[in-house]
C-alpha cells in the first residue's frame, strides 16, 4: 500500500543537529553497534531520521523485520526496545530502500514523537527537505496504514 507522507522538522537528535544534550554525535552513531550486533547493519543509511507526516493515517504493527529488546546503548537513559520495517520511498520518480525506525513508546524515555509522524531510515536522498511530499510503501506482512 502506497500513502503520501510530508517530510517535518524533528528533534535532531538521531543525527546529531540538536547539538544540546547528551547526544552531540546522535543518537543512531551511538545505536549502530548495538544493532550491527543483532544482526542489522546500517552502513547504507544516511545517520539520521527522515521524519514524516502520514496524517490521516495511522500504522499497526504486524510482524516487524527486526525486533531488538532491551537495547542498553547510552549511560543516560534506561534500556530501549526498537522495532525496523521495511518499506520503500519514492520521490522525484526514483525508489528508495528504507526502514521505519521506531524506538517502543513504552521503552523510550527522551524525545516523544507527535501523533501521525513516522521515523524513516534511508540512504542519503538528494534534493530532499522540510515539506518536500513523498510516498512511502510498507510491506503488509510487516506494518499495515489505517485510517
Amino acid at each position: 500500500m502506497k500513502i503520501l507522507a510530508k517530510i517535518t522538522r524533528g528533534h535532531g537528535v538521531a543525527s546529531g543537529k540538536n547539538k544540546e544534550g547528551n547526544y552531540p554525535e546522535g543518537t543512531l552513531k551511538l545505536q549502530k553497534k548495538y544493532f550491527l550486533e543483532r544482526g542489522l547493519d546500517l552502513k547504507d543509511y544516511f545517520l539520521g531520521t527522515m521524519n514524516v507526516n502520514i496524517y490521516p493515517w495511522k500504522m499497526k504493527i504486524l510482524q516487524p523485520k527486526y525486533f531488538f529488546e532491551n537495547v542498553k546503548w547510552s549511560p543516560h537513559i534506561s534500556a530501549e526496545n526498537f522495532y525496523f520495517f521495511d518499506l520503500t520511498i519514492f520521490f522525484e520518480k526514483k525508489s528508495y530502500a528504507g526502514l521505519i525506525y521506531l524506538p517502543d513508546p513504552k521503552t523510550k524515555e527522551e524525545h516523544q514523537q507527535k501523533p501521525f509522524t513516522l521515523e524513516i531510515l534511508a540512504p542519503f536522498i538528494p534534493k530532499i527537505s522540510y515539506e518536500s511530499v513523498l510516498e512511502i510503501e510498507n510491506d503488509e506482512q510487516q506494518i499495515t496504514f489505517y485510517q
